[in-house]
Order: C-alpha cells, then sequence, then structure tokens
C-alpha cells in the first residue's frame, strides 16, 4: 500500500468519541450529556430515558458529534437506529466534519446508508482530510453503498484532496468490487492524481494484482 492510503481511511475515526470525562457523576451533566453518555455507553435504556426527559436528539459532544454518529463508529446499530427514529438531523457534522453518512458509509452499514438516503443525507459533504462518502466506502471495499451513492447522482470522477478520486481510494486497496462499481458507472482508469499517478499505478504499487488487471481492461 502507498504511503498515500496507509491509515488514512480511518483518520477522522482515531479522534477521541467520549463525550465527557470519566470521572463525571451522572448527576453533574445535563439531559443532553447523559445521552451523548448513554450513546457512548450503548446503555438503551439511558438513552430512551433521556429522550424522554427532552434531551436533543440534535446534541453533540465536544468534538461535535450526535450520540447516531458516536454510535455509528462503535457500529452500535441499535442505538444508532434509535437516534435516526428519534428525528437526529442526519446533515449534522462533527467538527472534523464527519457526518452520519460517512461514519455509516465507513462502517459499511449498507441499510442504514439507505435510511439515512431516505431522510434527506447529503452526499457531497468533504471532511476535514478531504473524503466524503463515497471515498470512506470505496476505500473500505463497500461496493454496495458505493452503487447506491453513485445512484444518488455522486460523479464517479470526482477529485478530492490531492486529486484522489474515488476509484484511486478503491484501487489504493485492492478493493476489487467497488472498483468494478466505479468502473461500469464511467469512472476513468486514467485520471492522475498530484502525483501523477492513476488507479492503475497506486493498485500496482499495493501489489493488489486482480484490481490491476480489472483496471488495464478498462483503459
Amino acid at each position: 500500500m502507498t504511503k498515500t492510503f496507509r491509515g488514512a481511511a480511518a483518520l477522522v475515526f482515531a479522534a477521541g468519541c467520549t463525550a465527557f470525562g470519566a470521572s463525571a457523576a451522572d448527576s453533574d451533566l445535563s439531559a443532553n450529556a447523559r445521552l451523548l453518555l448513554a450513546a457512548r455507553n450503548s446503555d438503551a435504556a439511558a438513552l430512551a430515558r433521556e429522550l424522554k426527559a427532552g434531551a436533543s436528539p440534535d446534541a453533540r459532544n465536544r468534538i461535535g458529534e450526535t450520540a447516531m454518529v458516536i454510535a455509528l463508529k462503535k457500529k452500535d446499530m441499535a442505538t444508532a437506529r434509535a437516534m435516526l427514529a428519534a428525528g437526529t438531523d442526519v446533515n449534522v457534522a462533527a467538527v472534523n466534519g464527519l457526518t452520519a453518512l460517512m461514519a455509516a458509509a465507513y462502517a459499511g452499514e449498507s441499510e442504514f446508508v439507505e435510511a439515512l438516503l431516505a431522510r434527506g443525507a447529503a452526499v457531497a459533504p468533504i471532511d476535514r482530510i478531504g473524503k466524503n462518502a463515497i471515498t470512506y466506502a470505496a476505500g473500505e471495499g463497500h461496493a454496495a453503498i458505493v452503487k447506491m451513492l453513485l445512484a444518488r447522482g455522486v460523479d464517479p470522477n470526482a477529485a478530492y484532496r490531492n486529486d484522489l478520486t474515488a476509484l484511486m481510494w478503491a484501487a489504493g486497496y485492492g478493493r476489487t468490487e467497488a472498483v468494478r462499481a466505479l468502473l461500469e458507472a464511467g469512472a476513468r482508469a486514467d485520471a492522475r492524481d498530484d502525483r501523477g499517478k492513476s488507479a492503475i499505478d497506486i493498485a500496482r504499487e499495493g501489489g493488489f494484482a486482480e484490481t490491476v488487471s480489472l483496471l488495464e481492461a478498462r483503459k
């Protein structure tokens, strides 16, 4: 894997996802704070209790994450679904630009991605490291989600930070099915990033022979 891709897909997820200091007592927190703490702890009963007590489903922690995003980062889908049902704004972005759609795309939760899209989740937002929902899905090899986002009008040839396309992200991790989905949607195998490298070059450097063969066939 090239230096460009090593570890980059998870960067925004490395930020702390705790809502409060571990020593904070529940009685000292507001309903919103207790809601976020319940999401962090995957405590369904507390989550329901705080929502009933008037906590806002759009409450955000210190880094701007809603309870739904906190849950998605942990792949706690029960909590994520509860927050979606509670009416969380699906387009709230954290300080680093992370949205619920990006988190769900990264996690490979295709049903939840579909639910977010049905609620009006925007496909265009880009986070602090220059990625969006389709580049997260492509880099993790979630081809079904890539197809969903393409069907929502995402340009398969859009270039993001460092002129990297979703195809390059998929190729950089040898995600052959995601590469196939992007190529079928019209992604260009000969597009180049700011280093002059194409998806084929990136896949070749990573040693992903199957991905290289697929890309070369579409040149």
